[in-house]
C-alpha cells in the first residue's frame, strides 16, 4: 500500500511539474507573438523547437561531449572528495587545514580560472575536466565529511569496545552514515557538472554545448543558443532524476 501510494504522489508531481512547464512555455510563446518581439531579442519555444529539430544530430553530439567532460570531472570531483573527507574523519586534527585550502578553491573564480587552464593546456577536454572538478569536489567534500561526523556517541562507544580501529569504524559505521549525505551532495552536482562543462567550453573549445552557445551569441542568432539551453537544462533535469532513482534503490535499508 505505502509503494502504492508513492508511485501515485510521483505520478501527480510529474504531471504537476510537466503541467508547469508547459504553462510557462505557453505563457512565453503567447507573449513573444503578441507584443511582436524579434527573434534576435528573444525567440518564441516554437521557434527554438524547429531549430532543434531541423538538426538535431548537431545538438546531440554537442551534449555527448559535453556529457563526457562533465561525467569525468564529476567523478574525478567527488572521488577526490570523498577521499579528503576520509582523511579528515580519520585525523581530525587536519581538519582546519584542510578546509581552509577546500575554501579556498571553493572562493576563487573559475571563470577567471577557464581562460588560463585553456592557455596552459590547449582546447581539449583537459581544461573542462579541470573546471568541472574543481565545481563538483567542494560539495561533496562538505557534504560527505557532515555524513561521517555524523556518528553518535553510543555508536561509537560500541565499536570502541569491540576494540575497532579507526578504519574499522570508518569503513563499517561512518561510511554508511554518510551515504544519504553523498547522495544529497550528487544530487547538487551532477547537474552543476554540466554547467561547469559549459563554463569552460565558452573560454575556448573545438565543439560541446558551450561552443555552440558562443558561436550563436558570437553571431546574435539567439534561436541555436536557446536550443543549446533547453538540450543542457533537459540534461541536468535527466542527471538529476537518475541520482534521485539510484538513491532510492541504494538506500532501501533507510526504509
Amino acid at each position: 500500500m505505502q509503494n502504492a501510494e508513492a508511485r501515485r504522489q510521483n505520478t501527480s508531481g510529474v504531471l504537476f511539474a510537466a503541467l508547469m512547464v508547459a504553462g510557462a512555455l505557453t505563457v512565453w510563446e503567447i507573449s513573444v507573438r503578441l507584443q511582436d518581439i524579434p527573434v534576435y531579442i528573444l525567440p518564441a519555444p516554437s521557434r527554438v523547437a524547429q531549430i532543434f529539430f531541423s538538426q538535431p544530430v548537431y545538438f546531440l553530439t554537442a551534449l555527448l561531449v559535453t556529457l563526457g567532460e562533465a561525467l569525468t570531472g564529476l567523478v574525478i570531483g567527488a572521488m577526490v572528495g570523498i577521499a579528503v573527507a576520509a582523511l579528515v574523519s580519520l585525523f581530525p586534527q587536519v581538519e582546519r587545514g584542510v578546509m581552509t585550502l577546500a575554501i579556498l578553491v571553493k572562493s576563487t573564480p573559475l571563470v577567471a580560472i577557464a581562460p588560463l587552464l585553456t592557455i596552459w593546456l590547449g582546447f581539449g577536454v583537459l581544461p573542462k575536466i579541470i573546471i568541472t572538478a574543481l565545481l563538483t569536489f567542494f560539495p561533496t567534500l562538505v557534504n560527505v565529511l557532515v555524513g561521517l561526523q555524523s556518528a553518535e556517541g553510543d555508536m561509537l562507544d560500541l565499536m570502541r569496545v569491540h576494540r575497532a580501529t579507526r578504519w574499522q569504524i570508518l569503513i563499517h559505521l561512518r561510511a554508511w552514515l554518510a551515504l544519504p549525505y553523498f547522495f544529497a551532495a550528487l544530487r547538487v552536482t551532477a547537474p552543476l557538472s554540466l554547467v561547469g562543462a559549459v563554463i569552460a567550453e565558452w573560454t575556448g573549445a573545438s565543439s560541446g554545448l558551450g561552443r555552440v552557445m558562443w558561436m550563436a551569441y558570437s553571431n546574435l542568432n539567439l534561436p541555436p543558443m536557446f536550443a543549446a539551453i533547453f538540450v543542457l537544462s533537459l540534461s541536468g533535469m535527466g542527471a538529476y532524476g537518475l541520482i534521485t532513482w539510484v538513491e532510492s534503490r541504494a538506500l532501501r535499508w533507510k526504509g
